[in-house]
């Protein structure tokens, strides 16, 4: 087979998988421009024009002020994690102490444990703090990320040389001044795809504030999506479009981040 044909059968091969990868979001986007009644009656492939209307049902429902909750808590719980998660990483990658492994090793038994077997302590302790119905108790999970702890000790483990620190350390900078001016600057695509990451766990997490927000005006967009419709009907077409509207931001950051996304991931997947 000639380079040629190769390069022809790449590219009708890519071309498919990704028609078939992005057919359900497609189908998605559809959906939410029928009226609800009419998804129980057909497939839907092309768009509909009750687009408007099902707006107006989310417009009604103040899914701006959920949407604005969910930004609220995926922004700050990203920064939160990345920057925790690098200076762990960083002191099991780069610094021995007494105990480090025992402490590592406990931070990776952490990741074996199901985070619903501490719901109910959670909740109780949020209650004891005067925290529930607020927005921290979606925000403090993510700060102790035992995954993001491990992966950033790997990636600076194997990314950051050794000899770069102790030349900085010789020059008199200061351990602070070596993480956000030297590390930093090597474990980009890991604080990249970590953010990534973590933002999307947090806009998409729907346990934890059901469990936790009781007050409508706290909602996420989890919670704002079900919400759609009345007492006496569930309006599927406008949840679908909530849940399209929704789907917009983690689009945009990927589409944005990909590269250094999947740089990260690549880079992780070797070193350590």
């Amino acid at each position: 087979m000639s380079t040629r044909s190769r390069t022809v059968t790449a590219t009708v091969t890519i071309a498919l998988l990704s028609i078939v990868a992005l057919l359900p979001f497609y189908i998605m986007v559809v959906m939410g421009t029928y009226r609800n009644e009419d998804l129980f009656t057909k497939i839907v492939l092309f768009p509909g024009n009750y687009l408007v209307e099902n707006f107006k049902t989310v417009a009604a429902s103040r899914f701006d002020l959920a949407y604005w909750n969910s930004f609220i808590v995926s922004a700050v719980s990203t920064v939160l994690s990345v920057f925790v998660s690098a200076l762990a990483g960083f002191a099991f990658a780069k610094y021995n102490f007494r105990h480090k492994s025992k402490i590592f090793g406990a931070v990776l038994l952490t990741m074996m444990i199901p985070g619903q077997l501490g719901l109910v302590a959670y909740v109780i302790e949020m209650r004891y703090l005067n925290l529930s119905d607020t927005l921290m108790p979606l925000i403090l999970p993510w700060v102790a990320n035992a995954f993001g702890v491990y992966w950033m000790t790997q990636f600076i483990r194997g990314a950051v040389p050794a000899e770069v620190i102790e030349s900085a350390r010789i020059d008199g900078c200061s351990d602070l001044g070596i993480f956000f001016r030297i590390v930093m600057a090597f474990i980009y695509p890991a604080v990249t795809t970590l953010s990534l990451l973590v933002f999307l766990w947090s806009w998409n997490n729907y346990l934890l504030p059901l469990i936790v927000i009781n007050k409508p005006e706290m909602y996420t967009i989890p919670l704002g999506i079900t919400t759609l419709g009345s007492a006496y009907r569930t309006d599927l077409a406008a949840q679908i479009l909530g849940l399209s509207i929704g789907t917009l931001p983690v689009l945009v950051l990927f589409a944005i981040g990909s590269k250094s996304f999947i740089r990260g991931l690549t880079a992780g997947s070797v070193k350590g």
